[in-house]
């Protein structure tokens, strides 16, 4: 087999790996059912998406829909979408740092995703 490494080596090799990939399974289908908020305009536009990124749904306050405030209204909306985003990373980001603390690997470890 592997030069140096015992059966019994090997085989705790694997059950980590496999308890690793199945973590990581799990978190990503947490990242889908959790979900942030991103706001702009002091809330007059929010933007909700999941941990992953994917945008589920906008809430836009009805004053700001005048003909006149157009631009405003379409730079508020990327707003609060970019933020929602940004909030997804975090939050993915938080959610990687506690897998790999509770897997015992370095903080500092980047996943192949």
């Amino acid at each position: 087999m592997f030069k140096g490494l015992g059966d019994m080596d090997l085989s705790k090799m694997m059950e980590a790996a496999q308890q690793m990939q199945g973590k990581m399974a799990e978190m990503q289908e947490g990242l889908a059912r959790l979900t942030v908020t991103g706001e702009a305009g002091a809330g007059l536009v929010k933007a909700t998406a999941t941990a992953k990124g994917e945008l589920t749904a906008l809430d836009i306050d009805p004053s700001i829909f005048k003909a006149e405030d157009k631009e405003v209204v379409e730079d508020l909306i990327l707003a609060a979408i970019k933020d929602a985003q940004r909030r997804a990373q975090d939050k993915a980001a938080e959610e990687m740092a506690r897998l790999t603390r509770e897997l015992g690997l370095p903080g500092d470890m980047k996943m192949p995703f």
